[in-house]
């Protein structure tokens, strides 16, 4: 009997050692698909095609990261606030969203490196009276729910007193609002600003000036305790930038000017 337990509990125990030593970075291999979610509303980072195909930046960035683990790459349309609820949920592995590494995010989530870095700009409803960012004072502005520009602009117009923020769930829904006159104004990225002006989908706005803010670094993400995973995730973003992809993506999908510094002066270079 005694024999019989120890058997049992060794059995048990190297089922438990195998369980712990398995982790997100196996499973993703084993399984031969890496499910990346990806917000599509928001060009040119993502967006789809006249064939109502995924693409962009983020896009071609899962897909490389698929094929350097040697997978096929599933790209999972996620608008801005469900990015972080689908990785809980198990439904993505991966988020390759222009997710903002702030740190309360990365009290729920693991966030690698900086893959991209944002500046933004304020886009105006035409026949709106604003000449420079700070025109959007006392107007009715609104952002997508939770992102780093919602938060930045519902603080202005508390400390300004005055004007109206109004939060939307997607991209697509604010520039709407904003060309049919429900907003005076917004702030955005500068490539999606351009890509939406320049697009017609969205007629009589237009971009105003550069709003003052840091630039929003992004960051891909996962489940927190992933460790391998991260450290696979950070090493690729190295990968990317020093093998020029980095660059050959931002001239693909932006085109103009040169990526952003990943780097951040007196802190990791």
């Amino acid at each position: 009997m005694k024999t019989s337990i120890f058997g049992a509990a060794l059995v048990a125990a190297t089922a438990i050692a195998g369980a712990a030593q398995a982790d997100k970075l196996d499973d993703i291999i084993a399984s031969g698909t890496l499910r990346c979610a990806v917000v599509l509303d928001f060009p040119p980072m993502g967006m789809r095609d006249d064939q109502n195909n995924p693409i962009g930046f983020d896009v071609d960035y899962c897909n490389d990261l698929a094929a350097a683990l040697g997978v096929t790459a599933e790209i999972v349309e996620t608008p801005f606030p469900e990015r972080i609820p689908a990785l809980m949920a198990g439904r993505v592995d991966v988020g390759v969203a222009s997710t903002s590494d702030t740190l309360e995010r990365a009290k729920t989530v693991g966030m690698s490196v900086p893959y991209y870095a944002f500046e933004n700009a304020v886009v105006a409803r035409e026949g709106v009276e604003m000449t420079n960012w700070e025109g959007m004072k006392g107007k009715t502005v609104g952002a997508t729910a939770g992102t780093y520009e919602a938060i930045w602009l519902e603080g202005k117009v508390k400390e300004w007193g005055e004007g109206e923020f109004r939060p939307y769930q997607t991209q697509a829904d604010v520039f709407l609002a904003l060309s049919q006159g429900q907003l005076d104004a917004t702030v955005s990225t500068v490539e999606v600003a351009n890509a939406n002006v320049k697009s017609g989908n969205f007629p009589g706005i237009r971009v105003v000036d550069k709003a003052p803010m840091v630039p929003d670094y992004v960051a891909l993400f996962t489940l927190r305790e992933e460790y391998g995973l991260i450290n696979y995730l950070n090493l690729f973003v190295n990968q990317q930038v020093r093998t020029g992809r980095y660059a050959e993506l931002y001239a693909k999908w932006v085109g103009e000017g040169e990526p952003a510094d990943l780097t951040v002066n007196g802190v990791y270079r």
